[in-house]
């Protein structure tokens, strides 16, 4: 998806922030994102979001690494490639 925005560290956070409506300086670096409600339903939707943006995640990879820290190193990384190609 060559006019999506790119996802930043910040995007991430905010995205997850909506899903749990919170503010997003409520969302950590390395808090368990599951232990503060992120659940199946809320992981999904960020996974449709974030593959609006172009960036391809699978479910099992976000609920086997729940934080911020781990889910933007997965993302970003996914997002290099995608743009690579």
């Amino acid at each position: 998806m060559p006019d999506a925005a790119p996802l930043t560290r910040e995007s991430v956070r905010q995205s997850i922030a909506d899903v749990l409506y919170v503010p997003a300086d409520e969302i950590g670096d390395t808090d368990d994102l599951i232990q503060s409600g992120v659940d199946s339903v809320r992981i999904m939707s960020l996974i449709e979001r974030w593959r609006d943006a172009g960036v391809e995640v699978a479910f099992v990879e976000l609920a086997e690494a729940p934080s911020l820290d781990r889910w933007w190193e997965l993302l970003s990384s996914r997002q290099r490639a995608a743009r690579q190609d």
